[in-house]
C-alpha cells in the first residue's frame, strides 16, 4: 500500500484471491482483529507481527486503526453515518 491504496485494491478486501502482499495481509488482519476480536491477539500474533513490522510499525498501525475504529463507531452511536451514497451524475442510491 505504499503507493496508494487503489479502488482495485479496496475491491479486492473480500476477494478470496488478491494481490496483497503478506506485509499487506498481516496489516489487515490486524485491524480486523483490533476491531472485531482483539481478545485473541496473543504474544503469538505480535511474533508473526514482528516478522513483517517493527514496534513503531505495530504502534502506528494499532494507532491508526484505532483511531478509525473509534471514529466509525461514534459516528453509529450518533446516528451521523449517511442515510445514502451519491453516485457518478449526481444520483443517490
Amino acid at each position: 500500500m505504499e503507493n496508494g491504496l487503489t479502488e482495485e485494491k479496496i475491491a479486492e478486501l473480500d476477494a478470496e484471491e488478491n494481490n496483497f502482499s503478506d506485509r499487506e495481509r498481516l496489516a489487515l488482519e490486524y485491524a480486523e482483529r483490533l476491531a472485531v476480536d482483539h481478545h485473541t491477539m496473543d504474544d503469538g500474533f505480535f511474533d508473526r507481527l514482528r516478522t513483517q513490522f517493527d514496534d513503531a510499525e505495530i504502534l502506528e498501525l494499532g494507532m491508526m486503526a484505532g483511531q478509525y475504529i473509534g471514529f466509525g463507531r461514534l459516528l453509529m452511536v450518533l446516528d451521523l453515518t449517511p442515510k445514502s451514497c451519491p453516485v457518478d451524475g449526481g444520483d443517490v442510491i
